[in-house]
């Protein structure tokens, strides 16, 4: 639960998706964004279990996909005049954070392969007819 609204938090979340660690840790350094400094920190804490749970090579990983869904939303009342109260709604977001190693053999051009596969529709589905203008009659 990151006390920021999830709509804050995908700007910075956009700009790091696809990015080696090192280009996401610089592009977070230099961005004056409150949800930045947390990244970074969501970012080492994933960098450090990969590393130390899966022995993976820091400089081979990459940021695979990261989402910001909506969390918990506190519910507050600031006092208004005339005896009113006004609704403050305090939003929060969960970011996971996936990494991977870089695949070595896709940097290499020779060992490109191009996999098309056809897909047919089910048997069991029916298919609406258009039917021809031509032969519908207009009153």
């Amino acid at each position: 639960n990151f006390r920021q609204a999830p709509r804050k938090v995908r700007l910075v979340a956009s700009l790091i998706r696809g990015k080696s660690i090192e280009a996401a840790e610089n592009q977070l350094a230099n961005l004056p964004k409150k949800s930045s400094l947390s990244m970074r920190k969501l970012l080492a804490s994933a960098v450090a279990n990969a590393v130390n749970n899966q022995k993976a090579d820091r400089n081979l990983l990459y940021i695979k996909e990261i989402r910001v869904d909506k969390g918990l939303v506190l519910k507050r009342f600031l006092p208004g005049s005339h005896g009113r109260a006004y609704p403050l709604r305090r939003a929060s977001s969960h970011i996971n954070i996936k990494l991977e190693i870089k695949d070595q053999k896709s940097k290499i051009k020779g060992n490109q392969e191009t996999v098309s596969t056809k897909v047919e529709p089910s048997l069991g589905r029916k298919v609406a007819k258009k039917k021809d203008p031509k032969k519908t009659k207009t009153l």
